[in-house]
Order: structure tokens, then sequence, then C-alpha cells
């Protein structure tokens, strides 16, 4: 068993490298296209309709990827206050606890982002000619890999493996 955790979370480490490329490639892009339009708007004197609606569109897939990719990498809000006061046994229960809020929202980001995506299915981006429901597919990748990420902490951690090691607990030190 233990060994298929390990094999499932190194494909997932893949998804999440892949993902946080993808938001690397979707920033530079973003940037490019920002710096065209200024260059088409004040130089040659010929916006493009596209420009402002494509940079958007990549925005938001680079900050979801990129979002999903800080709850694999533990770098969201958590209740590291209560952590640090809490006995050493008390510190597993309250991770859990936090893993099972973030997949609430990761679960609520893939339920409501579908029935926005579902909405918008028969209306078109007018400046960019794609289907509005492109705007709201970020939401619901972000969430499945959200509530990816979390099942396999979650997994793991009741498998025993150290998944919240690399965390620093505070030492004391004398003068």
């Amino acid at each position: 068993m233990k060994s298929g955790l390990l094999a499932v979370s190194r494909v997932l480490n893949v998804l999440s490298n892949l993902a946080l490329w993808l938001s690397g490639i979707g920033l530079v892009a973003m940037t490019v296209i920002v710096a065209y339009q200024v260059y088409m708007r004040f130089v040659v004197n010929a916006s493009p309709s596209w420009t402002e609606g494509g940079a958007i569109m990549i925005m938001s897939w680079f900050i979801f990827l990129g979002a999903a990719v800080g709850v694999r990498e533990k770098f969201h809000m958590g209740f590291d206050v209560l952590l640090y006061a809490l006995p050493a046994a008390a510190k597993p229960w309250l991770r859990s606890i936090s893993d099972i809020a973030i997949f609430a929202f990761g679960f609520g980001m893939v339920w409501f982002g579908s029935e926005l995506a579902i909405r918008g299915a028969s209306v078109r981006i007018p400046v960019i000619g794609l289907p509005q429901t492109f705007t709201y597919l970020p939401i619901i990748v972000s969430g499945v890999l959200i509530c990816l990420f979390v099942l396999e902490r979650m997994a793991l951690r009741l498998a025993g493996e150290p998944v919240d090691a690399d965390i620093i607990e505070p030492t004391v030190t004398e003068a």
C-alpha cells in the first residue's frame, strides 16, 4: 500500500511540476502580449483588440495553476499560530483539519466553477472568439489539482510518511 502511495505521489509531483512550468510559460506569454500591446498602441498607433482579453485569460490560468502548486508545496494559509501552542500529538490533527478545509475549498472550486462553465458554454468571448467556458476552466482545473494534492498529503500522513517534517518547529535556545 505504501509503495502504491509513493508511486501516486511521484505522478502528482510530475503533475505539479508541469503545472508550475505552464504557469511560468503563461507568465512569460502574458508579459510578451502586454509588451506587444503597448508597442502597437503607442508606436504603431493600432492596438490589436485581442491582446487585453488574451493577457487576462492567460493570467487567470497561471494564477490558478500556481495556487494549486502552492497547496502541494504548503505555501497556503494554515493554523500556524496554534501549531506552536499545541503539544506534538495534536499537530497532525490540526494539519488534517486544515487539509480538510482546503479540500472543501478545492471541491467548491470544482463544483461552482463547473456550474459557471456549463452556463457559459453557449456564449462566446467577443474579442477572442473562445467559448466563455474557457474563462472558468482554470478554476475547475485548479480545484481538481488542489483536491488531488490534499488527498495525497492526507493519505501519506495516514500511512506514516513524514509529510509535515519540512515544517520548521521553533526551538528554544539558552542564552
